[in-house]
């Protein structure tokens, strides 16, 4: 089980946005920021921008659409999505954190007239209903226990019609992981869910299920050819998911890894219909 303060007090740091400016500083870069020099960093799920790319060829964006990221983080797939679509794109995350470095990286990209990222629940949006064409989330079921409530929630904010693309870490097995993992410090923070549950919720919430894709060996490959770049390059690079995870990232990121190879768990993506 999993609640608001724990997901916040996992993710948060205050020095984040310091610590970003000052790795940005050491690589050299230069302003205005480019959108793929911030997805080294920004785009801390597994597969990085190939996975975000992946997942939103399937959700029909144009730049007519009202678009929303839930759990955006730093909103490095909200800041992809409208630098490639000119839709106009809302994030909503429950981390201060977050919210704040990426609502400042935003402006140092030029792209606040597209891209607006807010601090709040997604299962209390501040959102009236029939909001959004689309909405999509990226590795953040793992935090919420109640997934029918999520769906609920999406359903309420998503026109008829609308769009609900998932790409989350989702259970094979129950056999226990061991942590830290990206998305929770111990087990009491994680709330990994099998497929089915997902596709229950959905379908409960009103959403006809359109796709499920499992993209484990797309996973495998990934993390592998991200040990082969940093054995070779003899560590790891400034600009890279340390900034975000911390300096527990190594550990994060081999359990997660572990649990891959033992199919303990799946990267999963999975796009719903509302009303179809």
């Amino acid at each position: 089980m999993t609640d608001d303060s724990e997901v916040a007090n996992h993710y948060s740091n205050s020095a984040l946005l310091d610590r970003i400016e000052a790795a940005l500083s050491t690589a050299g870069v230069r302003r205005p920021l480019d959108i793929d020099t911030l997805a080294l960093f920004d785009e801390f799920h597994i597969g990085g921008r190939k996975a975000t790319d992946h997942l939103l060829q399937s959700l029909g964006i144009s730049a007519g659409s009202k678009v929303l990221d839930l759990g955006c983080g730093l909103g490095g797939p909200a800041r992809y999505v409208a630098k490639t679509s000119s839709a106009r794109v809302t994030g909503l995350d429950l981390t201060h954190d977050f919210v704040a470095a990426g609502n400042a990286l935003t402006g140092q990209a030029l792209m606040v007239d597209l891209v607006d990222l807010q601090q709040g629940s997604i299962l209390d949006m501040p959102f009236a209903d029939d909001q959004f064409d689309v909405a999509y989330m990226i590795h953040v079921g793992m935090n919420i226990s109640d997934k029918p409530a999520l769906a609920a929630e999406v359903a309420r904010v998503l026109r008829p019609g609308g769009t609900f693309g998932i790409y989350d870490v989702m259970a094979v097995d129950d056999a226990r992981l061991s942590y830290p993992v990206p998305w929770a410090s111990g087990p009491e923070h994680s709330a990994l869910s099998p497929p089915q549950a997902y596709r229950d919720a959905l379908t409960g919430a009103g959403f006809r299920v359109q796709t499920e894709i499992d993209r484990s060996e797309f996973a495998l490959d990934f993390f592998a050819r991200m040990m082969a770049r940093q054995d070779k390059a003899g560590g790891v690079p400034a600009l890279g998911l340390h900034l975000v995870m911390g300096p527990d990232t190594s550990d994060k990121i081999g359990n997660m890894v572990a649990a891959l190879h033992a199919r303990q768990i799946a990267p999963v993506e999975m796009v719903g219909v509302l009303g179809s």
